[in-house]
């Protein structure tokens, strides 16, 4: 997935899929357990993981429900010390019955790769809560994030997610053109919505994904009109005619 050269915490969340998952390992005497990890984001900033039954990771998870995700930026041009990361603590927990089917469209429509996994084992999609996050931004970029966003519960939207989706798709492509345009300097006029988060909305182009992001997480269809038709005035001299 793209991305932005101009990161925060947010936006390497959001524009990362891998990360090292930390998990407290019974076979090593509850030493720390690393492991490599692809994942997706969902509407507010939980994570989820999409797990083998197999793999060492999901044996100590689902033992001891606490880990941690720490993410890294990919920019191969910096310093390998001053790269951006994120390190995410918290809890995880299998996805029920009930949310299976939503959770499982995300994870899809964002990792499409990832349905052949299950072909080889059991996988079976988990949730991760933050309880606290700490950002390295770079040198001198040190601190523990605020909580709040971290930890809230989905936005009111969600339920409404694909109808809100499929009205940017057929009624306001240009706005959404215009924005991959100005962000990332791609200009492709069948670009479209793929997926939406509190803090902005992921687009497909050409089979890439790319990550657009908001000035401010949004709980509410109102907050997210809004944001969206800021960037639509704010985006109007990259529009691709």
């Amino acid at each position: 997935m793209a991305e932005s050269s101009d990161l925060s915490p947010v936006k390497l969340f959001r524009s990362s899929d891998e990360a090292v998952l930390s998990t407290i390992s019974k076979s090593t005497l509850d030493y720390p357990f690393g492991s490599f990890i692809t994942f997706v984001s969902n509407t507010n900033r939980d994570v989820i993981i999409y797990a083998s039954d197999i793999a060492q990771h999901t044996a100590n998870f689902t033992r001891d429900s606490r880990a941690c995700i720490t993410i890294c930026g990919a920019n191969l041009k910096q310093d390998k010390q001053d790269r951006a990361r994120l390190s995410l603590v918290g809890d995880i927990s299998k996805i029920s019955d009930e949310d299976a089917d939503s959770i499982s469209s995300r994870f899809f429509k964002l990792f499409p790769n990832s349905t052949s996994y299950s072909l080889v084992h059991g996988f079976h999609f988990y949730l991760f809560k933050s309880i606290r996050a700490r950002w390295i931004g770079g040198f001198g970029e040190i601190a523990w994030l605020n909580e709040h966003h971290w930890q809230a519960v989905a936005p009111k939207w969600a339920k409404n997610e694909t109808s809100m989706i499929n009205h940017m798709n057929e009624d306001h492509r240009n706005v959404i053109c215009s924005a991959l345009n100005a962000r990332y300097g791609v200009k492709d006029p069948l670009a479209e919505m793929l997926a939406l988060c509190m803090d902005g909305y992921y687009s497909l182009s050409s089979g890439e994904r790319y990550f657009i992001a908001f000035d401010h997480p949004c709980y509410t269809e109102k907050e997210v009109r809004n944001a969206l038709v800021h960037q639509a005035r704010s985006f109007r001299p990259f529009e691709i005619h």
